[in-house]
């Protein structure tokens, strides 16, 4: 709501300009709102058909595809339509926690795309043609986006109920119900209350901020990293070659096997839970005196895993590297988990620790999250942890980890 204030402040500050020159400047209508709600309202008073319903089907499908939650994002729909986060292609299959669509089209070429519509009605709610280009403007760069959840299970054919996210962890909301009129687009039949039952059984669309794509997630940056591993690039974790030179010496690597979520932690409209899987550790550290350890760096691991609000209690399987180089020397690491809920940059203050000639010493790491995140769990794992089995299971928090010693 901040940036809606501050952009439309610009807006009526021009205006009070121009008028003392006498030449009209872009005034927005009173009756257009860029907000939640506002945005919201559009979308149900726009004249959709299969097609844009199509449309957004696919988006988010691609979003999901890629590791991010069903979500459509506004600049995506202005710029690109039909585009999802992330790539427009998958290099290696699907994700586990997405299942693959069938219909899902390889185009974004689309008849009459929703951005014409969404066009059509600024175009409507602006006093002049500048105006509605600088509305259109800062719809793109608003950060609002749909989101569909549960849309895997849409049968095709049914409009959907459009709502907003309401904030202050709300369950319910205000939603308008659509079907198809005689000419086959869409009429509001209805307001009733949404939630997330409602969801579960028939399509929502939720108008909400876009909290994840600036980051990429596991499943996301694991394809990334084989592709480059299979064309003999450099993978982008720290400028480490992937994988090691030939002739080197075996390593042990530690993976992280599979992740559950026991308990929602926001509201519904908000989405899917974003985790953040945080590791700090001395990696391949073979030295015998304390005054080397200076010499080497220090490696974090850290990783976005995205699930869904429907995998709550189940076990994700994955196949990520916490650490690419688990030495005996290695005493213990640092482990953080948080869910991200944003706010100013702040760091963990801890220790990882090494073995030199049975002594342990502490190595100094600063691990970074953001102050209103949701602290899972924090905390030093002993090396010990990890060897006791092949595939060793620990809840850390309201959320379970199975890790794998290779």
């Amino acid at each position: 709501m901040k940036r809606f204030v501050c952009l439309f402040a610009s807006l009526a500050l021009a205006g009070c300009a121009s008028n003392q020159i006498e030449t009209p400047e872009p005034v927005v209508d009173p009756g257009f709102e860029l907000s939640a709600a506002g945005i919201a309202t559009m979308f149900a008073r726009l004249p959709m058909g299969l097609p844009q319903l199509n449309e957004v089907y696919d988006a988010v499908g691609r979003s999901c595809g890629n590791g991010y939650d069903e979500e459509y994002m506004l600049d995506s729909l202005m710029a690109a339509p039909g585009a999802g986060v992330g790539p427009s292609s998958c290099p290696t299959g699907t994700p586990s926690s997405c299942p693959t669509r069938s219909g899902v089209s390889a185009s974004s070429s689309y008849e009459k795309p929703l951005r014409d519509l969404v066009r059509e009605y600024v175009s409507a709610h602006a006093r002049t043609r500048a105006g509605a280009e600088d509305i259109l403007l800062l719809l793109e760069e608003s950060g609002y986006q749909i989101y569909w959840p549960y849309s895997e299970d849409w049968d095709g054919s049914t409009f959907p109920v459009i709502t907003y996210d309401p904030g202050y962890g709300a369950e319910s909301n205000v939603g308008w119900a659509l079907a198809p009129g005689p000419d086959g687009t869409a009429c509001i039949t209805d307001t009733l209350t949404v939630t997330e039952a409602v969801a579960l059984t028939r399509p929502v669309w939720v108008i909400n901020s876009n909290s994840d794509a600036a980051f990429t997630p596991l499943e996301l940056f694991t394809r990334t990293a084989f592709c480059e591993m299979e064309t003999g690039r450099v993978s982008q974790d720290r400028g480490r070659p992937w994988p090691r030179e030939r002739g080197a010496a075996k390593q042990r690597r530690l993976m992280l096997k599979s992740f559950k979520m026991l308990r929602q932690y926001d509201s519904w409209f908000g989405g899917a839970s974003e985790f953040f899987v945080k590791c700090g550790s001395v990696e391949g550290w073979t030295s015998s005196t304390d005054a080397e350890l200076k010499l080497f760096n220090i490696g974090v691991t850290d990783f976005m895993i995205v699930v869904k609000r429907k995998y709550v209690g189940k076990e994700l399987p994955f196949d990520a590297i916490m650490v690419t180089d688990f030495t005996s020397q290695l005493d213990k690491l640092a482990f953080l988990i948080v869910e991200d809920d944003g706010g100013a940059r702040t760091n963990w203050k801890c220790q990882a620790m090494v073995k030199i000639q049975s002594k342990s010493y502490g190595v100094e790491l600063d691990i970074p999250y953001n102050e209103k995140d949701d602290i899972v769990w924090r905390g030093q794992l002993s090396a010990r942890f990890f060897e006791e089995e092949d595939t060793v299971t620990g809840r850390f928090g309201d959320v379970v980890c199975k890790f794998e010693l290779e």
